[in-house]
């Protein structure tokens, strides 16, 4: 697929099922709509149910045949998150899992289960998800989990002596760390899929700079100087331009990045990027793995079966 990639890029999808989560809005609406314009059946993962019907509706009074329908999860719970993968477990198949949803710079909060929320929702949540779905996943055949990070990876560090923030809390430090642990999750999930040989792949993503409601916690300095920023960064649907091509790009190899194809990977198209030389440290995954693992109680079984320890 061409850098110039964009909605009409996007092959017919029928047959295909693909789960997104922080899906009635943003990046994650604009990639729900069009992969269930192409012929997709498309699982709306969501938060709130009102909001989620009504993302529904919006993509049905475009699309009226589409296949859509939601599913109750909140990334802040790991109960919400086992009873949402009970419920994509009892589809017929999965081909894609994306892993979309995501918080940016809150106040300190903590999850239902204590985790810092940035850390907690971003990632903890969709690692746990992702475990929990792997069966469904596993042996299907194109079958890939595509997880979205950001360009604020590149300043994230791993505290791994205050995972909670329980020392210093800074809301883009947590977010930056949350962005590199989604990539440091897809690479070392490749690894194991590729070491089992298992046909499924883990991609990675970015939107660039895109206007959404993820920005709702910015400082106010930021969201006065929007109109000038409108100028370089995308909007939603173009910034899930990246996510799209990551989703149904038939060349597309395990453990590749996407993101914008312009200046600065800010915005515009969709091609494959490099993430950064600390993303790609398998000891530091391989780390924060076992960590995650610990904190979900969820681990990988790559023979098709995810185990709960508690």
């Amino acid at each position: 697929m061409k850098d110039n990639f964009n909605e009409s890029s996007v092959p017919d999808q029928s047959g295909r099922t693909v789960f997104v989560t922080g899906a009635n809005t943003g990046i994650g609406w604009d990639a729900a709509r069009v992969l269930a314009a192409r012929g997709a059946r498309v699982l709306l993962g969501c938060r709130s149910a009102d909001k989620a019907a009504a993302a529904r509706r919006r993509i049905l009074d475009i699309h009226p045949s589409a296949d859509v329908d939601t599913v109750a999860l909140d990334l802040g719970s790991l109960a919400s998150v086992r009873k949402a993968a009970d419920q994509v477990l009892q589809e017929s198949r999965l081909d894609v899992l994306v892993n979309n949803a995501g918080i940016m710079m809150p106040p300190r909060e903590l999850t239902a289960d204590g985790f810092e929320s940035q850390f907690g929702v971003n990632h903890l949540g969709h690692f746990a998800l992702t475990g929990l779905l792997l069966p469904k996943l596993n042996g299907q055949q194109g079958a890939r989990v595509v997880t979205v990070s950001s360009l604020a990876h590149r300043a994230g560090r791993i505290h791994f002596d205050d995972l909670n923030a329980e020392k210093h809390y800074g809301r883009q430090d947590r977010y930056s760390l949350s962005k590199l642990a989604n990539l440091l999750f897809t690479y070392e999930l490749q690894r194991r899929l590729h070491a089992v040989g298992c046909p499924a792949i883990a991609v990675a993503c970015h939107p660039g700079g895109a206007e959404t409601e993820l920005s709702r916690h910015l400082p106010k300095i930021f969201l006065r100087l929007t109109p000038l920023f409108r100028l370089v960064m995308n909007t939603s649907a173009e910034g899930a331009l990246p996510t799209l091509r990551a989703v149904v790009d038939p060349d597309a190899k395990g453990g590749e990045y996407f993101g914008p194809a312009g200046f600065g990977e800010l915005a515009r198209g969709a091609r494959q990027v490099r993430s950064n030389v600390v993303s790609h440290d398998a000891a530091l995954a391989g780390r924060l793995w076992e960590v995650s693992v610990g904190m979900t109680g969820v681990d990988y079984d790559f023979g098709g079966k995810a185990a709960q320890d508690g």
